[in-house]
């Protein structure tokens, strides 16, 4: 009985050995804290002030200043071109030469009637001169000098039709030299040397149009017209033509019509500016974007347009704080323009953004800069 108890006593110590053990074993092995997560990188940027263009949106189409159909103003043979197609060419200059012959001939019949009602004229002047003296001494009638008298003015009458005569018959030898009436640019030519042309042709010669100025014609919602009107009436405000992706600046101009009425069917206002064109980056027929600047608003908060987030509640972005934390903000935006956007409201010039990289963040997430954006756009 006595060794049976020893043994009950040695199995209790020997459990109670290994119950401590576990409970020492336990508590080394208590699960510790979890490491953060790793930062995540960005693109960061700064919050700029600077002054921004406030303009309206339109859509509009370039218009040549000026687009004439060359005509023939004489019948006749074309016997010469005196231009290639898509030549810039000045007002003046030559174009088609339709044969002269005809015309010159024209002027020297008129030219030589011209020269002999003058030598009758100088004759029947002398018969009048003479006809007045006997008149006043008796030897000649009233009848007589009275149609002496006719005779010299019907013939200075016929020297003022010859004149005439020749002067329509110089203006058809000067038509026969076809020339531009304006400066700019042909296009195809319509009629080859050889074909007759006539004046009352209804198919014209060739097209010139006038590139420098030119004008581009474009609408912008009617709400603006009061804003348009109260500026431009101070100074025409600058208008400015870019492509049709938005991305380059073709040309800077100036408004120059406003028109008298609102289209009723699309609620919009016609508009047209005039631009120099002095690169000939506008070209009629052309679809462009057109911004018409209001005002400048000065130091205005500005960051680049891809820091611009999208959500359920609007517009926001990431901030990040002094500890490398990001804060989801809220903003309201005005204007994105050349890939920079105007903050309204909910930012500061000289914050740090979140430029790239926003889509692995959350709020609170830590975040490590790897490259810092240049610039606002």
């Amino acid at each position: 009985m006595r060794k049976l108890l020893i043994a009950a006593a040695g199995l209790i110590l020997v459990g109670l050995g290994v119950w401590i053990s576990h409970s020492h074993s336990g508590v080394q092995a208590a699960p510790q804290t979890p490491a953060p997560p790793p930062a995540v990188p960005v693109t960061a940027g700064v919050a700029e002030a600077r002054d921004m263009p406030v303009f309206v949106r339109g859509i509009g189409s370039v218009q040549a200043f000026n687009t004439v159909t060359v005509k023939s103003r004489v019948d006749g043979q074309i016997v010469k071109v005196d231009f290639t197609e898509g030549q810039e060419v000045k007002a003046g200059d030559l174009l088609f030469e339709i044969d002269p012959r005809p015309f010159q001939a024209a002027l020297a019949q008129a030219t030589a009637a011209k020269q002999k009602d003058e030598a009758q004229l100088v004759s029947a002047s002398a018969d009048l001169g003479r006809t007045t003296q006997l008149l006043g001494n008796g030897f000649q009638t009233r009848q007589t000098f009275d149609q002496q008298k006719a005779a010299v003015g019907q013939l200075q009458a016929a020297i003022k039709q010859d004149e005439a005569q020749i002067e329509a018959a110089q203006l058809n030898l000067d038509y026969a030299s076809i020339r531009s009436p304006i400066d700019g640019r042909t296009g195809a030519r319509l009629v080859d040397v050889g074909n007759i042309v006539h004046a009352t042709d209804n198919t014209g010669l060739l097209t010139i149009t006038q590139l420098r100025p030119i004008f581009v014609s474009f609408t912008v919602p009617q709400q603006q017209i009061d804003a348009i009107r109260e500026r431009q009436s101070a100074s025409p405000l600058e208008t400015r033509a870019y492509t049709q992706d938005d991305q380059k600046e073709l040309s800077v101009g100036k408004l120059t019509l406003i028109d008298n009425q609102i289209d009723s069917a699309t609620g919009t206002l016609h508009l047209k500016a005039q631009f120099d064109n002095t690169d000939a980056a506008l070209w009629p027929g052309e679809f462009v974007n057109v911004r018409l600047v209001l005002s400048t608003e000065k130091n205005a908060v500005t960051v680049p347009a891809r820091a611009v987030q999208q959500g359920p509640d609007g517009s926001y972005l990431f901030t990040i704080k002094p500890d490398d934390t990001v804060e989801m903000r809220k903003i309201e935006v005005s204007q994105t323009d050349q890939g920079v956007s105007v903050i309204k409201k909910g930012l500061s010039a000289g914050e740090r953004i979140v430029v790239d990289g926003q889509f692995r963040l959350d709020q609170g997430t830590k975040v490590a800069v790897q490259t810092a954006a240049k610039g606002g756009g």
